[in-house]
């Protein structure tokens, strides 16, 4: 027989010089269309719509005895906050308040994740309300898509302007609240209606009424995949007991299109009929089978899209719902679930928050509506008076942080013999500062050379509240 002997040869594949290969580094963005849905998660998500739109909207509208209840006053330096004035030295509450806020951030995502994202992020509330404005106008998702694919024409035209108008028009509307936080919003429907709006205020305006348009109208949910960093961060506070959305893989796969009819447990079924719908609805475009992504927002749509679609099948609901990564490992009960959320970090979270809560509560209630700054005379550490006394020079900046006008006395102690030599009673109208030149005097040679501790006493005629000012009475050798 006659035998042939076969060598293998290794054949190089080069590139064409003449043909180069081109790689994109991105992903291009291919736009989505979410399906409306209707459903327990969706009604909840327009809930907080309302509530948060009525707030932003409509705080700059209320008035508190003849001003507005809430005006963050930068060019005066004075924060309005329905009965308090906040002036740069209280900025302790400010950081108190970001760290309140921080603490809710942290306790809601360890107990049931990204609710925020969901339900009140302000990204997520305008592009919602950019989409019902879009639905309103071109119609539902697959009209939507025969819009976009069909050719320029008439009918096509004059939506898209009509969608544009409105939301230009919202997103105007939108800066406009904005900037009557900061400059009194009935004055600024003045100087709009007399062109007279000042730069700074024609800026702001556009900036965030162009902010609002871009984000909620076309980047929508690339914020919250490429800019927003809580998606980032939010691996670090998940743990195996945080709500989350999750599909049951187990009760779901295998996965096949079928009809009512069609017994699944007979075929080897899993509950999942491969409808997509679940990723139809969502606003982020991910589909949810594949597992938690950062790209989920916690909105809920799939759970009411999938429920919906199991309530046709005659299934049992829940194949997608807000579950834990525990619960679908050990098939726990909805009961077992709940009693895991009071796991220790949440109560550390959960009392860190009530400490500093109730902290800033009381700090507030008790706090003296008025404020002394005092300051030494710097020019002259001390001189010789009229009598043989020796004299020093201070001013004392009042500020009165209440609603009317206040009188304040002043007195001195620390040292025995030591005099005022100046006015002692003062008046600063409400929510005002008034800087007053106040002298202490003493025999000379009555105490010795060197520096010696004062304590000024100012007292507020009609609230009786005290406050307590230490300096220094220089006596010269």
């Amino acid at each position: 027989m006659l035998q042939v002997k076969y060598t293998k040869k290794t054949i190089p594949i080069i590139n064409d010089p003449a043909q180069p290969v081109t790689r994109s580094l991105y992903e291009p963005h291919q736009k989505i269309y979410p399906r409306t849905i209707s459903g327990f998660y969706k009604n909840w998500r327009w809930v907080m719509i309302w509530i948060t739109q009525l707030v932003f909207y409509g705080v700059p509208w209320l008035e508190w005895g003849q001003r507005q209840a809430v005006l963050l006053d930068i060019s005066t330096h004075r924060f309005y906050i329905f009965g308090l004035v906040l002036y740069p030295q209280d900025l302790i509450y400010l950081v108190v308040i970001l760290i309140i806020a921080a603490l809710a951030l942290f306790l809601f995502t360890a107990v049931a994740g990204r609710l925020w994202c969901g339900f009140a992020c302000p990204q997520s509330v305008y592009t919602k309300i950019f989409l019902w404005i879009e639905r309103q106008v071109e119609g539902d998702r697959s009209a939507r898509l025969r819009l976009d694919a069909g050719k320029l024409n008439k009918n096509k035209l004059s939506k898209k302007v009509i969608k544009h108008s409105l939301w230009i028009s919202f997103s105007a509307w939108t800066g406009f609240t904005f900037l009557g936080y900061f400059t009194p919003i009935r004055d600024l429907i003045h100087n709009i209606s007399q062109l007279s709006l000042s730069p700074w205020e024609t800026f702001w305006i556009c900036f965030y009424a162009f902010a609002t348009y871009g984000n909620a109208g076309f980047l929508r949910e690339q914020i919250c995949k490429h800019m927003c960093p809580y998606a980032r961060f939010q691996s670090a506070m998940f743990d195996n007991d945080t709500l989350i959305v999750t599909y049951d893989q187990e009760r779901g796969e295998p996965r096949s299109g079928r009809s009512r009819k069609v017994d699944a447990k007979q075929t080897g079924l899993g509950d999942c009929i491969d409808c997509s719908f679940c990723v139809q609805v969502c606003p982020t475009g991910i589909d949810i089978r594949n597992g938690l992504q950062q790209e989920c927002i916690s909105c809920g749509l799939c759970v009411d899209a999938c429920n919906s679609i199991m309530d046709k099948m005659e299934y049992p609901r829940g194949l997608i719902r807000f579950s834990t990564q525990n619960a679908l490992t050990n098939h726990w009960s909805q009961e077992q679930v709940v009693k895991k959320i009071l796991r220790p970090r949440v109560l550390i979270y959960s009392s860190l928050l009530l400490l500093m809560s109730a902290g800033l509560v009381y700090s507030l209630a008790t706090r003296i509506p008025f404020k002394v700054d005092v300051i030494r005379d710097r020019g002259v550490m001390s001189r010789i008076a009229p009598g043989g006394k020796v004299e020093n020079v201070y001013q004392l900046q009042i500020t009165n942080a209440s609603e009317q006008v206040e009188t304040y006395n002043i007195a001195v102690s620390g040292i025995e013999g030591l005099s005022l030599a100046s006015d002692s009673s003062f008046t600063v109208n409400a929510a005002e500062s008034r800087m007053v030149a106040v002298s202490l005097q003493i025999t000379d040679g009555s105490i010795k050379s060197g520096s010696h501790p004062v304590v000024f006493e100012i007292t507020a005629d009609d609230s009786k509240e005290r406050l307590f000012e230490k300096s220094i009475f220089y006596m010269s050798r």
